[in-house]
């Protein structure tokens, strides 16, 4: 499992969470996180994120998502 860093400086553990869709929602959904350079997973947690910030729900101690495409060597 990757770990993010709370914003106390402690490793924080990644949830791992298991998601039944429609076949076609997640076709629709993988083509548009590759748009995106994000894997499917990525962009279902951007759009979670999202919709928690625009219903004002959002954490504010949560940590940033990662930028789309491929991590630089410095990320890790």
């Amino acid at each position: 499992m990757t770990e993010d860093i709370s914003p106390q400086g402690r490793p924080r553990q990644r949830k791992q969470v298991l998601l039944r869709l429609d076949p076609l929602v997640h076709d629709a959904l993988s083509r548009w996180a590759g748009e995106e350079l994000r894997s499917a997973n990525a962009q279902i947690e951007f759009l979670l994120r999202k919709a928690l910030a625009e219903a004002g729900r959002l954490p504010r101690d949560v940590g940033a998502i990662r930028r789309p495409g491929r991590p630089t060597k410095s990320d890790g």
